[in-house]
């Protein structure tokens, strides 16, 4: 184990049951660091330590949408080298629908959540000599779309949060970033294909083609992608990539 880039290293993914959480919890492992995995749902948690490479994995059972549950689950955690602010949330309506209620929800879960991780677990890093956070934010908190407000609000929040954050850390031997990807071939794209599927009268391999062309590429990015970009960002030869928010799209939000 000693000669992967993350041997030694204690990396807490929270949303990592399924999806792009599984993925990372996945390449990281591989990378060598012991995983505490997070999520609500405590049987699949188990499922995924178990078949994940290497030994000294652990689950904890977390619900970023409530403080207290992070709490519990960061002292259970323990000491941290890696945070992945994973676990989000999407809903959409038209602007003029969309009430309080889904506004503090998302935020609750997509931004106020990485808050709440990085307080409790920064400054440990930072006593230890060493520290990543990665946000796994939007291309939405990058630019803007249609019936999704709340969505795109909450993940502006969280990348402006981070680039706050990062110039409060800069001179200490923690990073920390966002990964913004663009529509990733998990069951987040399903549900909303479904939804314009069931809006439009067209099927749902139409819908989903529709969101896969919002790329150039013509295609929707991978978990395994997402994965690799957190994991670079983990590595000690990251240590100069601090503060930025890096889209993954296939060049959907090129200038």
């Amino acid at each position: 184990m000693d000669d992967l880039p993350l041997a030694g290293k204690i990396a807490l993914v929270t949303g990592a049951s399924r999806g792009i959480g599984r993925a990372i919890a996945e390449r990281l492992a591989r990378d060598g660091a012991k995983i505490v995995a997070a999520a609500r749902t405590k049987d699949a948690l188990d499922s995924l330590v178990t078949a994940l490479p290497g030994s000294g994995h652990r689950a904890v059972t977390m619900d970023v949408a409530d403080a207290p549950s992070i709490e519990r689950g960061l002292d259970d955690a323990g000491a941290i080298d890696l945070l992945i602010s994973n676990a989000g949330i999407a809903e959409s309506k038209p602007y003029d629908r969309t009430d309080d209620a889904m506004f503090f929800r998302l935020f609750e879960v997509n931004a106020l959540a990485s808050a709440r991780l990085a307080r409790r677990l920064v400054p440990g890093m930072i006593a230890r000599g060493f520290g990543r956070v990665v946000v796994v934010a939007s291309n939405a908190g990058l630019s803007g779309y249609s019936y999704t407000s709340a969505y795109c609000a909450s993940k502006h929040a969280v990348v402006g949060w981070m680039r706050a954050v990062a110039h409060e850390v800069a001179r200490t031997p923690v990073t920390v970033n966002a990964v913004c990807p663009g529509w990733v071939d998990t069951d987040m794209a399903g549900d909303a294909a479904s939804r314009i599927a069931q809006k439009t009268g067209r099927t749902t391999d139409d819908a989903r083609a529709t969101l896969a062309a919002m790329s150039p590429q013509n295609r929707m990015i991978t978990p395994g992608e997402v994965a690799h970009l957190v994991a670079t960002l983990c590595h000690e030869d990251a240590r100069g990539i601090h503060g930025q928010a890096l889209a993954l799209d296939g060049g959907q939000l090129m200038r």
